[in-house]
């Protein structure tokens, strides 16, 4: 991989400070369960008469429980009183698919996240609710390497604002300058950017990024597995 794809200020060997931690986003970079994700959508959509639509998936990729829940009561004509109840039925049946089936696999992912965590601190930073986050780790075994998770609900706003990466810096306590975000959506990308740390893409090949988040990463990489411990530490940002 050649650290200087991208944006000018990420450089190979140049400048003064290197990556200091690698944060992971969840769906779509460690498990593959971005489908998973519409199909409950579209199965809860269908039953109360009304579509999900790719651009309602698009808008609310990395949001927090609160936003994807009212945009999905919004497009059936509920109440914001039955967010919680539509929040509660999509997070149940994702954590029953987990239980039942095991998150599906991205090939070398989950690997490739151990070699890394070998050699940096590692965190994942998602807008899945905590306790979907908790079992996708345990059913992929990450769990045991994994020191930080940040979910957007624990936050004031969703991707694709800076907060849940920031909040995942501090506790950390790592600048947010030396933080090497791994996403695979342009609203990840943009959350990445707006924290002021340095992001790599991997588009996933189900659920591609929408037209434009290339431009905005600073790397972009076709597997994870490609993002190499020695790759990272090659890297220097500018302060």
């Amino acid at each position: 991989m050649d650290p200087t794809i991208g944006q000018a200020r990420v450089e190979a060997g140049a400048i003064d400070a290197p990556i200091g931690a690698v944060i992971f986003d969840l769906d779509g970079v460690l498990v593959d369960t971005q489908i998973w994700w519409r199909e409950v959508r579209d199965a809860w959509a269908a039953d109360h008469r009304t579509t999900w639509r790719d651009e309602d998936e698009r808008s609310t990729m990395g949001a927090n429980t609160a936003h994807w829940a009212r945009t999905m009561g919004e497009r059936a004509g509920l109440a914001p009183a039955h967010d919680p109840d539509i929040a509660r039925s999509i997070v149940d049946a994702l954590v029953d698919r987990y239980r039942a089936d095991g998150p599906p696999r991205i090939a070398g992912a989950i690997d490739a996240a151990r070699r890394i965590a070998g050699g940096y601190p590692v965190a994942v930073a998602s807008g899945a609710p905590r306790r979907l986050i908790d079992v996708a780790l345990e059913t992929t075994g990450l769990d045991d390497v994994v020191r930080i998770i940040v979910s957007a609900d624990d936050v004031p706003h969703g991707k694709p604002a800076p907060d849940v990466y920031l909040e995942t810096a501090r506790r950390l306590e790592i600048e947010p300058g030396r933080c090497l975000v791994v996403e695979d959506s342009a609203n990840g990308v943009r959350a990445g950017r707006a924290a002021g740390m340095v992001v790599a893409l991997v588009p996933n090949a189900k659920v591609p990024p929408e037209p434009g988040a290339a431009e905005l990463a600073d790397l972009v990489v076709e597997r994870l597995d490609e993002l190499e411990p020695a790759a990272i530490a090659a890297i220097r940002v500018r302060r």
